[in-house]
């Protein structure tokens, strides 16, 4: 798992700044710019569920939905051969590559949430 922390569905990045000695980070998928940060571990886990507080209650202050919106389209930058073999699978499955593909992601993000 890469360095995160999770409060109340929402993720915060963990970082650690050598020279000044401090750990930092900012939340992640909102559409504003909140950071924090801590001189441990227990300050900056802190420091981070403030921050998710203050922002939640700032946005419920100015009727602003605190989330980052999704449009559900992205591009994806993979290999020629992976490209064919998904396409090839997809077919042979009776589904578009965009199906077989979502359904990969849906199958794959299942896992990681074990």
């Amino acid at each position: 798992m890469k360095d995160v922390m999770i409060y109340k569905e929402y993720i915060g990045s963990v970082h650690y700044n050598t020279e000044d000695e401090i750990f930092y980070g900012k939340i992640e998928g909102i559409n504003d710019s909140i950071s924090y940060e801590g001189s441990s571990v227990s300050e900056l886990k802190s420091a981070f569920e403030e921050a998710v507080e203050d922002y939640l209650e700032l946005c419920n202050l100015n009727g602003k939905e605190p989330e980052k919106m999704y449009k559900g389209s992205f591009n994806v930058r993979i290999t020629p051969e992976l490209h064919k073999q998904a396409a090839q699978r997809a077919l042979i499955a009776g589904k578009s590559l965009n199906q077989y593909v979502e359904e990969a992601i849906e199958k794959y993000s299942a896992k990681e949430q074990k």
